[in-house]
């Protein structure tokens, strides 16, 4: 996406959140039955400044929408909300997206940043599928886990949003998704491993060795499983079996 896009797409966000602020504002004022004068003398800012946050064309501060909701006896919340997940990656990432893709067998085609709309919104990393056999492969790539359940959560819910993706309109009617983790080996992620293997092995039960064959070499699907990858400076290597000290996947 350009830089222009970027600007857009952040203007249109920007004004669709100040437009749903404002309503909401005037929504509480006129059922109050308070003037817009009002409001504004009690908070010490213009009527017209007022006006135009209830229209969502002028930009206010934090402390001037908290008066407004005090005054009209309401709670100002702002938060985040995860929605299509982050629009960039760290460097590490983007390093073991591109080794992936170099060492693919043939037989997968390979889809990167696919979005996905319902009933999650985001993008998946990379989609494999399988040509031989209607089967997709929604991947995660990560360089760490910073919060495992979470994590996990996320990969299961935009993998299950995989039909709603524009290329599964070429799916066959019998098309199947399954998951592929694909995890740099660090300390973090290692212990991670070691402290929850049920957890990791219940949502990626193939052994380790079958999923590198499967990718790399001509070996069947296993279904869904963990790839870890090892990363020291620019170079990437795709892992056959877990690292030292992993049990499970083995």
């Amino acid at each position: 996406m350009s830089a222009r896009e970027d600007e857009r797409r952040r203007r249109g966000r920007t004004r669709t959140v100040k437009e749903s602020i404002g309503r909401d504002f005037r929504r509480l004022r006129e059922d109050a039955a308070l003037s817009q004068a009002a409001v504004a003398r009690a908070i010490g800012i213009s009527r017209a400044h007022l006006c135009g946050i209830e229209k969502g064309v002028s930009e206010a501060s934090t402390a001037v929408l908290a008066g407004i909701a005090d005054v009209l006896g309401a709670d100002l919340s702002i938060r985040a909300f995860p929605n299509t997940g982050p629009r960039i990656h760290d460097r590490i990432q983007s390093q073991i997206v591109e080794q992936l893709l170099r060492v693919v067998r043939p037989r997968w085609r390979t889809f990167v940043e696919v979005p996905v709309v319902r009933p999650a919104r985001g993008y998946i990393d990379v989609v494999l599928a399988d040509q031989p056999d209607p089967l997709y492969v929604a991947t995660e790539v990560s360089s760490e886990i910073r919060r495992l359940e979470q994590h996990f959560r996320w990969a299961q819910d935009k993998a299950t949003s995989l039909p709603s993706a524009a290329l599964w309109s070429s799916a066959p009617a019998d098309a199947r998704v399954d998951r592929l983790l694909v995890l740099r080996s660090t300390r973090n992620t290692r212990d991670l491993a070691k402290r929850f293997p049920e957890t990791f092995e219940a949502l990626y039960p193939a052994k380790a060795r079958d999923v590198f064959d499967a990718i790399c070499g001509d070996g069947p699907w296993p279904g869904s499983g963990l790839l870890w990858v090892r990363v020291e400076g620019n170079e990437v290597t795709l892992l056959n079996g877990p690292p030292r000290g992993v049990a499970f996947g083995r």
